[in-house]
């Protein structure tokens, strides 16, 4: 690679990655100042009852993991192949399978309500807003999968910028939806979860002028080809794996702690899962780029180029962990009386919390964005491991330490985290991996 070309990949690399940072940001903004919102205008408990449904969104995602997610890779593998109808008839296959996936949870939401919440939370006091956000949010099931997969899809086909646009605007009718349903129209935590789904339907609407433009190279085709709806799975597995386990993760922790810590801790919980959303506005923008920009280079076959994206998407995912860690660690007390608590215990536990978590999601980025690597170095058995490992070593951790000392709770994460590097340092080794691009057919 000279010059010329260094320069101008480098220049598709930052717009590649700031058009995801963008597209993280206002996500990550959409969702924390949406439970800054129901904190301050409603109860601590509706922020609790948000985090409460953060599994079965997680769960959605999930979905999306397996039928967008490894889709988009397949889909910008393809395009650097300059095979364009094939990339239509896997973008085409994923549509569809999200939509019908997403009608299926529409219909559980509808008749079975009370029993799809009891699933996330068994707090009495809780239960009723609980219900509320997650029926809405079931609802709208559609639209949320549409939104993941459509943005996958545009952004691999080359307008990342207009994802960002759809995304920005997204969030800023949630908020502003938020303020209106909850404030004027008096909903409550329903109206928040209202405004979401509304939100992503008018970015899915944004997102669309896409396929109507000259640079579309996508269109919806189902003429005959090669069944793809196996290769898209096995593709988004590793990543589907590892959103299970964080599914299941959530699910655990939130059982843990409420049990352990009370509604004090279940709180605090809240904040860190917010804080993780902070961390996921670097973390998202560096996968994105590696998956779109990095899976056409995978199509090429350019080592060097493929190389030369993991090099400057780790060097900024580490700087920009160090500046968000330390800014929690000087104002933690700020960061907690922006969600609306002002009770002394409530302010005292999350505050610990926060700290020893903002620590902790630092090797949980590495972790994942590693599994990414191994991923598109073809190495799946190493990603599968990494999958499964990335949350399920958390929960007995988690579990031991709450039956020893509840006091050190908040620790479990980082100490599951060391443990799941150095067994991946292990296998690495002893696998005798080699970096070097193998691509599949």
């Amino acid at each position: 690679m000279n010059t010329v070309e260094r320069k101008t990949f480098n220049k598709e690399f930052w717009r590649f990655l700031w058009a995801s940072i963008l597209i993280g940001l206002s996500a990550c903004l959409g969702n924390v100042v949406d439970a800054m919102i129901v904190g301050n205008l409603i109860d601590e408990d509706s922020v609790s009852a948000i985090n409460l449904s953060f599994p079965f969104l997680q769960f959605m995602f999930t979905i999306n993991m397996l039928l967008a997610t490894g889709a988009g890779m397949l889909v910008g593998m393809e395009l650097g192949k300059k095979d364009t109808r094939r990339a239509s008839y896997i973008f085409t296959i994923s549509m569809i399978a999200c939509v019908v996936v997403g009608l299926i949870i529409t219909a559980c939401g509808i008749f079975f309500p009370d029993a799809s919440t009891r699933l996330l939370c068994n707090n009495d006091q809780l239960f009723a807003p609980t219900r509320a956000y997650l029926q809405v949010m079931m609802f709208g099931a559609p639209a949320y999968l549409l939104m993941w997969a459509v943005d996958t899809m545009v952004s691999v086909d080359g307008s990342p910028r207009l994802v960002s646009v759809s995304i920005l605007v997204d969030n800023a009718v949630h908020l502003i939806l938020d303020v209106v349903f909850i404030k004027c129209f008096g909903w409550g935590i329903e109206g928040s979860s209202w405004a979401a789904v509304i939100g992503h339907v008018v970015g899915i609407a944004l997102m669309a002028i896409h396929f109507l433009s000259k640079d579309n190279h996508l269109q919806l085709s189902l003429g005959r080809q090669k069944p793809v709806l196996g290769a898209i799975v096995s593709q988004g597995a590793p990543l589907a794996i590892a959103s299970i386990c964080l599914t299941a993760l959530m699910f655990s922790s939130n059982r843990i702690i409420l049990s352990s810590l009370g509604r004090a801790g279940i709180f605090a919980f809240s904040l860190c899962m917010n804080l993780l959303l902070i961390y996921n506005l670097f973390l998202g923008g560096v996968c994105r780029t590696i998956q779109s920009l990095g899976s056409i280079q995978v199509g090429k076959g350019d080592n060097e180029a493929f190389t030369l994206v993991l090099r400057k998407s780790f060097n900024f995912i580490t700087v920009a962990m160090i500046i968000t860690c330390f800014c929690v660690w000087v104002w933690p007390e700020f960061t907690v009386m922006l969600f609306g608590a002002d009770e002394e215990d409530l302010i005292a536990e999350s505050c610990q919390a926060l700290r020893i978590f903002a620590i902790s999601l630092i090797p949980f980025c590495y972790i994942y964005t590693i599994m990414i690597v191994y991923k598109l170095y073809a190495y799946d058995r190493i990603a599968l491991f990494i999958s499964f490992a990335l949350s399920l070593t958390v929960i007995p951790v988690l579990w031991i330490i709450s039956k020893m000392d509840t006091s050190l709770l908040w620790y479990s994460y980082l100490i599951a985290y060391i443990i799941e590097m150095f067994a991946i340092y292990l296998l690495h080794k002893l696998t005798h991996v080699k970096f070097e691009l193998r691509v599949k057919d």
